[in-house]
């Protein structure tokens, strides 16, 4: 079985590639952007299952399946359930939502070896997609976050949360009474966590909150440059591969 995972979180990526070791199942190659899956498309034999992220550095998976006719099996790993709809249209067995849960991985694995070949389509149970659109209050999303300061902890809401960003291995919530606290995670923990109509992570560096943002200014590079209203200890610049869903996300 020729198996490949498409993530652009290389910690996510070895994660997951080390849940299917787990199961037997090995991974043989490991892209990270739509335009290196789609070169690799193009020169390579298409697997038999691929492990797919869909917010990837530069842009949306979907975008691969556009340049390229992949007839492969497709268990979707993603932090967000509003792409179940599209996902549905693709040769879907399984769509998981991060953290990716190891029993429900197996189940995934499972369902595969238990379909028919990738010649024939394979696609979700119709009533999983339902589940995932018309019930999408059970992704529940963390509202709070708590940090030590000296001898207490400290609670702090999400909706007052300007950014988070990392620092010196450290990840840290800047808030809109102009502190920042370290919190014990890491932004590829938070991926999960944060609701996506409000955060979005603009570089490797911040996550940034919608309902703090000042203004935003047009910077080199085809880049866009973010001022909070409390946080200017570091410039916030979006990078360019994530420009564009930046811009679909304000919308």
């Amino acid at each position: 079985m020729n198996v490949i995972i498409i993530e652009d979180e290389k910690p996510s990526a070895r994660r997951l590639n080390r849940l299917l070791s787990e199961l037997k199942v090995e991974v043989s190659t490991m892209l990270h952007s739509v335009e290196e899956s789609i070169t690799w498309f193009e020169e390579n034999e298409h697997p038999d299952l691929i492990f797919l992220d869909i917010q990837l550095s530069d842009g949306l998976s979907f975008e691969i399946f556009d340049e390229v006719d992949v007839q492969s099996s497709i268990i979707f790993t993603t932090a967000y359930d509003e792409y179940a709809l599209q996902a549905f249209k693709l040769n879907s067995i399984d769509y998981l939502l991060k953290p990716i849960d190891d029993e429900e991985l197996e189940i995934a694995v499972k369902k595969f070896k238990a379909l028919k070949p990738p010649s024939q389509k394979l696609s979700l149970d119709f009533d999983d997609i339902k589940k995932l659109l018309v019930n999408p209050i059970e992704r529940k999303y963390k509202k709070r976050f708590t940090t030590r300061v000296g001898q207490h902890l400290k609670i702090i809401n999400a909706d007052e949360v300007e950014c988070f960003y990392s620092e010196n291995k450290g990840t840290y919530a800047a808030t809109s009474e102009g502190r920042n606290y370290l919190l014990d995670t890491t932004l590829e923990n938070l991926e999960a966590e944060l609701e996506p109509k409000i955060f979005f992570r603009v570089s490797r560096k911040f996550y940034v909150n919608i309902n703090h943002i000042q203004d935003i200014i047009s910077y080199t590079n085809s880049r866009l440059k973010i001022k909070l209203n409390r946080y200017i200890e570091q410039e916030i610049i979006v990078s360019r591969e994530r420009v564009r869903d930046f811009k679909l996300w304000l919308e």
